[in-house]
């Protein structure tokens, strides 16, 4: 059997990829089918020893690698609202860079993938576009509270009350849990009130406005009928 021969080039060689004029670091050697296939800075593909040659040994004219710094404004999970969408709210679940290179000119373009809260619809949009309304690490909050202030409104009936055994009459119960619901309720509406607050300080937004009168229309509400029904 014929004894296997060397590669040519070894991890950390230092290379020209030929075809391109590219120069980069040997990152790993394969042996696939009776010949070596190198890795040239960790990237995907491999290329031959043929396609190859040692920097110390290149004639050719070197092609110097283009480093690009982004800098991202938004991240995954992040809240936005985006121009031309009104008060709707979108998730960031995405994005990416375009390059663009051409002879006298060159640009890069940052393009967000996004999927509406309300129903789950996907959008592109630029960087220009997203109004940043919350980070990822409190977007699933405000979005609870919108959906308490939604259920607020909606709502008719109190809600039903969990029974408890017999320690106390019924009665009493009830009234303990009435006020200790009023409460958290009370303290919910004013964390929505003050979220709107602070947008509509923000961004001037009527719709905001609204919710803030709505709010307070609620709160008005539950002081002065102190929470009960009445028929």
């Amino acid at each position: 059997m014929d004894k296997k021969k060397k590669p040519k080039f070894k991890i950390g060689d230092t290379v020209v990829i030929t075809m391109y004029g590219t120069v980069g670091k040997i990152t790993d050697v394969k042996w696939l089918d009776g010949k070596y296939l190198y890795e040239v800075n960790n990237s995907e593909g491999l290329y031959v020893e043929a396609g190859l040659q040692l920097l110390s040994e290149y004639k050719g004219k070197i092609v110097e690698q283009e480093q690009i710094d982004i800098e991202y404004k938004f991240f995954f999970g992040d809240l936005v609202q985006v121009s031309g969408y009104g008060s709707e709210l979108f998730k960031v679940v995405g994005f990416r860079t375009e390059i663009w290179r051409y002879k006298e000119d060159a640009w890069e373009d940052v393009v967000y993938e996004l999927s509406r809260v309300r129903d789950g619809e996907w959008l592109e949009a630029s960087e220009e576009e997203l109004t940043l309304v919350a980070d990822a690490e409190s977007a699933d909050t405000f979005i609870q509270k919108l959906g308490l202030l939604y259920m607020i409104n909606k709502q008719q009936n109190p809600i039903k009350l969990p029974k408890l055994q017999n320690i106390l009459r019924k009665s009493e119960v009830e009234e303990m849990e009435r006020k200790k619901e009023q409460k958290e309720l009370i303290d919910s509406l004013l964390d929505i009130y003050n979220d709107y607050r602070i947008l509509y300080e923000m961004f001037h937004d009527q719709e905001y406005y609204q919710v803030m009168r709505v709010v307070l229309r609620k709160l008005a509400s539950i002081t002065n009928n102190d929470g009960k029904s009445h028929v």
